[in-house]
């Protein structure tokens, strides 16, 4: 059996790691404050016996099963019922929470890692030759519904985990190019690039448990984005496994062949194939790398300030502002401070204070440099320019340094919150500056009205996480106690805050991709002409549905 490592059945990361927050003494205050859950008295469940689960009977039969493995021999093909769970949906909140209370209608038939391109083609063409289903897996970190079975779907489903493919098959150092194979994790890939010299410079939340072809099928961004680029920005090129060939874009810096096989792809979800390799644009490890802390008086200073700098020559790595919610939030979550650590953050929010800046409101900002120390220092001095402009204060870099290290731990938060009955999950979107002020000040008061409407006490913040020239990524995090009935509650919540997006000029996701959750607000984004295009494109390139139907254009 394949060695691949996945996540764990139930929940997000593996085993043995998880959120505490007893060395976090502002954390249960804060949590009672804002959705009247009491930590101190909430008994956490215990994670599900698999032993448990009613499970659908694997629909594979034994000639496409034969195919299968003369595609990849038989230590590749599985029917096994964890494999099959593992495969059946991501990590989205409404994921979760169906597989933690035993509700799987539909699982894949069976699991198949290829270990090559030449077998990656084998197992496409016996899927298609059977009439199968392909939906391609790689580290199921999907929080957009894009790996889920129709639960109508009769077909036998395959899903094709791509973990095997993982290297880093070479680099065009003259290009600043890598050619990788799409089941590469991140930690893998940095690890291999950086074993050269190199790096790819995309960091997602999910970066420890998604995979490069991942990234390019969902249109990922970044906690680096606005150096590196979105991943849209960084591949070049692509190849795509589809029945009875291979689509092979180049690594081209740019070509005006006709409409863009490359933005085609980007974003298709599997609709379009199986993505093998990527040419990815890397670059030398920098030099220098810092992240420095700010605070703003308010989220609008904060919005202003990152404005100014993406209009300016600063070219910094990481522009990130959090609202006075989440920046309360991430006071809530630091740990005890200590001696002069304590001294000193009492003495700075005793002097903040004293300038007539209101604790609720203060906005905590992150901001990275990377480069030559000649970049870096250059960058620095025109972005403490423009945040001084924008009554905003430098703290120098030890928040930075926390930031970094914990950064990918977000998502282990919701599973504790999920283990006390309460929802916490994320909507993303992003618009132009001249409408980020509306669409944040609606996506409060839709959450607000759905809370109300629960007869609960909820939460929601924000954060803007990604800058570009004309506008800038809205991050939201919201939170509430479930009562008798958690998938229609978050729905209720979740859908008040994607229809406030569209409804303030924005889009439905920045980089969360449209799988299932995000499907019903297309036409509202693109246009119904837009969605016709869509699907026009999905039926003529896979005109029997073979390639993970349904997700984005649902019909």
């Amino acid at each position: 059996m394949s060695d691949v490592k996945h996540m764990k059945w139930w929940g997000w990361g593996v085993d043995g790691v998880a959120f505490h927050h007893e060395d976090k003494p502002g954390f249960a205050p804060f949590v009672l404050d804002a959705v009247a859950l009491d930590l101190h008295a909430a008994q956490p469940v215990q994670p599900p016996s698999f032993d448990d689960l009613d499970l659908p009977a694997s629909k594979a039969r034994k000639p496409l099963l034969t195919a299968l493995t003369k595609a990849v021999t038989a230590e590749f093909v599985t029917t096994d019922a964890m494999e099959r769970v593992v495969h059946t949906y991501g990590k989205s909140l409404r994921d979760l929470v169906r597989i933690r209370a035993g509700r799987i209608s539909r699982t894949p038939d069976a699991v198949v890692y290829p270990g090559t391109e030449e077998e990656l083609q084998k197992v496409v063409d016996a899927v298609v030759k059977a009439d199968g289903v392909i939906i391609p897996f790689g580290g199921g970190s999907n929080i957009g519904g894009s790996l889920e079975p129709h639960p109508d779907e009769t077909r036998p489903i395959v899903s094709v985990d791509m973990g095997r493919m993982n290297r880093l098959v070479e680099i065009d150092e003259a290009a600043g190019l890598a050619r990788i194979q799409a089941g590469a994790l991140g930690p893998d890939l940095e690890a291999q690039l950086a074993e050269r010299g190199w790096t790819i410079g995309h960091f997602p939340d999910s970066f420890t448990h998604s995979t490069l072809g991942g990234w390019v099928a969902t249109r990922s961004s970044g906690m680096q984005s606005d150096k590196y680029g979105d991943i849209a920005d960084i591949v070049r090129g692509i190849r795509v496994v589809r029945p009875g060939g291979v689509l092979a874009l180049r690594p081209l810096p740019s070509t005006s062949s006709g409409p863009s096989l490359r933005e085609m792809v980007l974003g298709s979800e599997g609709r379009l194939g199986v993505i093998s390799e990527v040419w990815a644009q890397v670059h030398r490890i920098p030099a220098k790398r810092i992240i420095h802390a700010y605070f703003f008086r308010t989220f609008d200073d904060g919005l202003a300030a990152m404005q100014a700098i993406s209009e300016s020559d600063a070219h910094p790595s990481i522009t990130r502002v959090s609202d006075g919610r989440e920046t309360g939030f991430s006071l809530a979550t630091s740990k005890e401070s200590k001696g002069v650590s304590k001294f000193v953050q009492d003495s700075l929010f005793g002097f903040l204070e004293g300038r007539g800046w209101k604790p609720g409101e203060v906005a905590l900002s992150f901001i990275g440099f990377e480069g030559s120390p000649e970049h870096v220092q250059r960058t620095k001095r025109i972005v403490d320019r423009i945040v001084k402009r924008h009554h905003g204060l430098g703290v120098g870099t030890g928040p930075g340094v926390l930031y970094d290290q914990k950064k990918f731990d977000t998502p282990y938060l919701r599973d504790f919150l999920l283990d006390r009955g309460a929802a916490g999950d994320v909507s993303e979107t992003a618009a132009p500056w001249s409408k980020l002020h509306d669409v944040h000040a609606n996506a409060y008061a839709a959450a607000q009205r759905a809370f109300d409407e629960l007869g609960r006490t909820g939460w929601i913040m924000s954060h803007l996480s990604h800058s570009y020239h004309s506008g800038a990524c809205l991050y939201f995090t919201f939170a509430f106690v479930f009562g008798d009935d958690p998938i229609a509650e978050y729905d209720l919540v979740k859908n008040a805050i994607q229809q406030s997006f569209v409804d303030s000029g924005a889009t439905i996701s920045h980089h969360h991709g449209v799988g299932l959750e995000h499907a019903p607000w297309l036409a509202e984004d693109v246009s119904p002409e837009g969605v016709a295009v869509m699907g026009g494109l999905f039926a003529a390139v896979d005109p029997g549905s073979n390639f993970n139907p349904r997700k984005i254009v649902v019909s």
